[in-house]
């Protein structure tokens, strides 16, 4: 027998297989059974394939030894192959079928992996998209406006160079002006003229 399949000893022995891996191949035969024989081969060929630790494992139950089990699940037939995910029945495969068999198992493989993937590959990496080469780092900051700022303090807020203070600065200049009599004073005068500093000196040239 193939080291990748379990044989039964007890139910408490079953229930371990079962609470230990997400789904459970089954194959109930019994020694006198000759299609048992026939199709013993192919699925431990299965097994050795397809069985993952914690995901996929394969069990082989002796009707003859372990009626007890055969019983719980209703298995009156040999061979029965049977499809667990814990302890539920998801697919039934009765007779000596390759075919079906094969189907089973490859489809219970794909869906064990698929879940068992899910946990560690999309969140590898805090603030990063899988995949991209480009990721900004944290210390690049936010690209979107402070609005908060803009709200609270419009004039201080409209002292920055990105395309969001432009904006505010100019429709701050434009408003104080429009409704000044001396419109090169107003702008003169106004928080929301740009300022820069001068160098060394330390003093502040207005651009107007």
């Amino acid at each position: 027998m193939s080291s990748k399949v379990t044989s039964v000893t007890s139910t408490a022995h079953f229930r371990t297989i079962t609470s230990s891996s997400t789904y459970t191949v089954v194959d109930f035969y019994a020694d006198w059974c000759g299609p048992c024989k026939v199709i013993s081969p192919v699925f431990e060929q299965l097994a050795a394939a397809e069985s993952k630790p914690g995901k996929l494992a394969f069990a082989k139950v002796n009707v003859d030894s372990q009626r007890e089990i055969a019983g719980n699940y209703g298995v009156s037939a040999m061979p029965t192959f049977l499809i667990l995910k814990g302890t539920h029945v998801q697919q039934t495969i009765r007779g000596a079928n390759p075919t079906a068999l094969r189907t089973a198992v490859l489809s219970a493989a794909a869906d064990a992996a698929k879940a068992g993937g899910a946990s560690g590959a999309f969140f590898s990496g805090k603030g990063q998209t899988l995949g991209s080469a480009s990721t900004p780092s944290a210390s690049t900051g936010s690209s979107m406006p402070n609005f908060g700022g803009a709200v609270s303090s419009p004039a201080a807020y409209g002292q920055g160079t990105g395309l969001p203070q432009t904006v505010v600065r100019f429709v701050g200049l434009y408003l104080q002006t429009l409704f000044s009599a001396e419109p090169a004073a107003a702008a003169e005068q106004s928080a929301f003229r740009l300022q820069r500093g001068a160098g060394a000196g330390g003093r502040v040239r207005t651009v107007g």
